[in-house]
C-alpha cells in the first residue's frame, strides 16, 4: 500500500519531536527505540527507517532543540525594543515552569551532550554558537563574552530551579537568575 504523500516527513518530525521529549524527560539512558517510537504512534521499525540508531535520534533532537533556542532568541530579538528583557522573564518564567519534555535544550540535554559522541558535541557547538551571536549585541568579545554568561546563568538557573523540590526556593532561584541577567551587557 503507498504512503499518502507526506507521510514520510510526518512520521520523522513526530518521532524527532518524540525523541526531544523523551530525551529531556528522561535523559539518554533513561529512555529506549521502543519508548521513543511509542510516543511518536509508530514501531521501532519505523524509527530504525528514519534514524538508524538511537544515538542519531539524540544527536537529531540535540540540533533541533539548540537550534529552537536560536531562533527562539533571534524571535525576540525581532520584537524591538527591550527584547533581550522579554527574553530573560521568558526564560525566568516559562522555561523554569513548563514540563521537563518541553524545556529548553541547554538546560535539559547538555549533561547528556558531555557523554556523546564526537559529531553531536560539533553539532551542539554548532548551535550554541547560533544562539551566542544571536544574543550578542555586536560581534565584540565583551558582547559575546556577557552572552555566553548569560545562557550559562539562564540554563544553569534553570536547571537549579527545577530540581528543587522548594516552591519559594525555586521562584527566590529565578528571581536572582532573572536580577543578574538584566544586569549582563551585551
Amino acid at each position: 500500500m503507498a504512503r499518502p504523500k507526506g507521510s514520510t516527513s510526518d512520521a520523522h518530525e513526530r518521532l524527532l519531536a518524540a525523541a526531544g521529549r523523551g530525551f529531556r524527560s528522561g535523559g539518554y539512558g533513561g529512555v529506549g527505540v521502543d519508548g521513543l517510537a511509542k510516543q511518536a504512534g509508530l514501531t521501532s521499525g519505523a524509527f530504525y527507517a528514519y534514524f538508524g540508531s538511537k544515538a542519531e535520534a539524540f544527536r537529531q533532537a540535540v540540533r533541533a532543540g539548540i537550534g529552537d533556542l536560536a531562533a527562539g532568541i533571534r524571535r525576540f530579538r525581532g520584537e524591538g525594543d527591550n527584547w533581550r528583557s522579554r527574553f530573560i522573564d521568558f526564560y525566568t518564567t516559562e522555561r523554569v515552569s513548563c514540563d521537563i519534555t518541553e524545556s529548553c535544550a541547554l538546560q535539559s540535554l547538555t549533561s547528556d551532550v558531555v557523554r556523546s559522541d564526537r559529531q553531536t558535541r560539533e553539532d551542539y557547538t554548532a548551535g550554541l554558537e547560533q544562539a551566542i551571536s544571536a544574543l550578542a549585541d555586536s560581534a565584540e568579545p565583551a558582547a559575546r563574552a556577557s552572552a555566553i554568561a548569560m545562557l550559562a546563568l539562564l540554563s544553569g538557573g534553570t536547571a537549579m530551579a527545577r530540581a528543587v523540590n522548594d516552591p519559594v526556593l525555586a521562584e527566590e532561584i529565578a528571581a536572582a537568575m532573572r536580577s543578574a541577567a538584566e544586569s549582563l551587557g551585551t
